[in-house]
């Protein structure tokens, strides 16, 4: 491909910050055939301020800085994690790999700092007969969410692109269960192109949809040129849309027990870099048949320490305060791109409705 000078300024930009998803995305992903669930060892770098060159500052948009890390391991498997799930204390969680591989740990804090990961897994996800899956579309799991229970002991949905579905299974301290059976894909999911498909999912916390599946495609536009999601309600998907602002794509859903719903989206360009966004859905605005648009959290370009972002957790803190932890996919390019946790904090009178 031929590229003019400005446009290798662009790409140099993009790789010295470790920032290009798009080339990035081409990298080959290790084969899981022969992983078995293992414990890894996990080292964590301490990011000390969202800000790369600016003042410490602490407020971004409508949210506040914790803290976050840079997170690697000899572990061949480690990388690609697109998907995240943490308990309500913000401790243990379990994230998935578009590789087919899933993650359990311990998140551990200096004060409200995250400040490392302990007791970590590794294993491949399953298919119904208890063996990894052989080929690579049928392993690049993008979004997870929990059923019931806790991430060490529950049931989880975890939902696939390339090969679109969405697929059951049990966790439990050794690791994941075979595949048990699938949700019945909506009609749309026929025209969801290979690489953007299913990439955001939620089980409601709360609100009026409590317990129902949600999921989202990354790139399935509709004539507005909105974005398209489902619930899961009653014996078929229905669908819904998401108001496409500045042309961002759809990464993952979180939700909290009052039934407010988080949108975490990604944007790259040649000459932007990477862009990560946050959005709040008001529980009253997420219906069937609607078009939300929600308020959006924090926006935030190269200038911030946020890489190719894919996974969203919640977690509580302090009465009324929401922790966001969000995770990023370094496409298994570890030379170009960083596995990073980001954490920030939501504090006002809605959040504080949203406690269990």
């Amino acid at each position: 491909m031929y590229l003019s000078f400005v446009h290798w300024r662009c790409v140099a930009l993009a790789l010295a910050l470790g920032f290009w998803p798009a080339v990035a995305a081409a990298q080959l992903k290790p084969d899981v055939k022969g992983l078995k669930p293992d414990s890894i060892e996990i080292s964590a770098k301490p990011i000390g301020q969202f800000n790369r060159a600016g003042p410490a500052e602490m407020h971004f948009g409508r949210l506040d800085w914790r803290g976050g890390l840079v997170l690697t391991s000899p572990s061949a498997n480690f990388g690609g994690w697109s998907g995240l799930v943490m308990d309500p204390d913000g401790k243990r969680f379990i994230s998935v790999s578009d590789s087919g591989a899933w993650l359990t740990g311990e998140l551990t804090y200096a004060g409200e700092k995250p400040s490392g990961v302990t007791n970590a897994r590794l294993g491949p996800l399953l298919n119904a007969d208890g063996v990894p899956f052989k080929r690579s579309k049928d392993r690049d799991s993008e979004a997870i969410a929990l059923v019931n229970g806790s991430v060490s002991t529950g049931s989880l949905v975890v939902a696939f692109e390339q090969n679109h579905r969405i697929l059951n299974y049990d966790v439990s301290p050794e690791g994941f269960s075979p595949a048990r059976g699938a949700l019945a894909l909506p009609d749309d999911a026929k025209r969801m192109r290979r690489n953007s498909g299913f990439e955001a999912m939620t089980v409601m916390r709360g609100g009026p949809f409590k317990g129902q599946t949600i999921a989202m495609s990354e790139r399935l536009l509709d004539r507005n040129n909105n974005h398209t999601g489902w619930i899961w309600t009653g014996s078929k998907p229905q669908r819904f849309n998401l108001e496409n602002i500045a042309d961002y794509a759809v990464t993952e859903l979180a939700s909290l027990e009052d039934g407010t719903l988080f949108v975490l989206e990604r944007r790259f360009g040649w000459f932007e870099g990477v862009k990560m966004r946050i959005r709040r859905i008001a529980p009253d605005e997420l219906q069937p048949g609607s078009t939300i648009k929600g308020e959006v959290l924090i926006e935030a370009d190269y200038n911030y320490e946020v890489d190719n972002m894919e996974g969203l957790g919640v977690s509580h803190g302090k009465p009324g305060e929401t922790i966001l932890t969000v995770f990023s996919d370094d496409n298994f390019n570890h030379f170009l791109q960083r596995t990073v946790l980001l954490q920030f904090s939501l504090t006002d009178p809605q959040t504080a409705k949203a406690r269990p």
